[in-house]
């Protein structure tokens, strides 16, 4: 009686007290625990500011380890490429290389509207009991949805999306196309440049996304890009192969060659500021090696010959 009883209360799957053994802590310090922020703004590189919610040191170990033992294992959609282990921007890009037009979306306070309720139902479909899901949104969400500085946020974002990027995906699919989602940008190219098709892929992509509770930019203009005009995903340029801007291969090419200048001693006394080089290049040394590494990255990853 007393097992019904506590299965009408708290239905069925994992309790508090699995949750407190898996994440290694005390059950009363973790029901104790206060899900505290600190929030400030950082510029965005599209303009304006991005608000940033960076949880307090107890609620951040706490944060990690449902990372780590509660969320490691569970799998997101092989479309998502953002936030997971293997996946980067350059496996973002290289689905929609070569393709004779490239759809891109982006969406509106992605975090944020990524809202409690379906939190709360994705732990419960993952197989904890009402309690137990409760704690965990309280301990993964703030002010409605996810924050952005959580370590969980990334991970939950891509979790909870699947069904998202499985409908769109399937759409791209059915089209004969290929669809990528990084974190709030949507990419969805085709094959064939059909008119059809292209308001096709407009319409379901906005109904799609509202249906998951988000919105569209309707500020920005939907970016479609043909094989004549430059087409690039987070970033990289697609339209043959994945590869860096071409104005960024050659600054970089202008900093290596000012690098070898230096380790040579200078042949004129000054570095030109106009013509084939760009002005005095700031990187230091390491950064530059943070941008040979992204390109060995993208050879690597893109499949190319290094």
């Amino acid at each position: 009686m007393m097992g019904l009883l506590n299965w009408l209360l708290k239905g069925r799957g994992h309790g508090v007290e699995e949750l407190a053994r898996r994440l290694g802590i005390e059950e009363p310090r973790l029901r104790r625990i206060e899900p505290d922020y600190r929030s400030f703004t950082v510029p965005k590189r599209s303009g304006g500011e991005r608000r940033i919610l960076a949880p307090e040191p107890e609620l951040k170990q706490v944060q990690r380890r449902i990372l780590r033992r509660v969320l490691g294992r569970l799998k997101s959609h092989p479309a998502a490429m953002g936030f997971e282990r293997g996946r980067s921007i350059v496996t973002n890009a290289r689905p929609h290389a070569g393709q004779a037009v490239v759809l891109r979306f982006d969406l509106v306070d992605f975090f944020p509207s990524t809202g409690t309720g379906r939190m709360r139902d994705y732990f419960r479909r993952i197989g904890w009991n009402r309690p137990a899901a409760a704690l965990l949104v309280r301990l993964s969400t703030h002010e409605g949805g996810l924050p952005q500085g959580a370590p969980t946020s990334p991970r939950l974002s891509n979790l909870v999306n699947y069904r998202l990027d499985a409908r769109l995906a399937g759409i791209a699919t059915r089209l004969g196309g290929s669809y990528t989602r990084y974190a709030d940008d949507i990419t969805i190219s085709l094959a064939h440049d059909v008119p059809a098709k292209i308001r096709f892929v407009r319409r379901q992509v906005r109904h799609i996304v509202e249906a998951q509770g988000y919105r569209v930019h309707t500020r920005k203009k939907l970016s479609i890009r043909r094989r004549h005009q430059r087409q690039s995903v987070t970033g990289l340029v697609v339209n043959e192969r994945v590869r860096l801007p071409r104005e960024t291969r050659r600054w970089l090419r202008a900093v290596e060659h000012r690098l070898q200048r230096d380790r040579r001693g200078p042949l004129d006394g000054h570095w030109p500021s106009s013509g084939r080089f760009p002005k005095r290049p700031t990187l230091t040394r390491a950064q530059l090696e943070g941008w040979r590494a992204l390109q060995a990255m993208i050879q690597s990853q893109a499949g190319d010959e290094p």
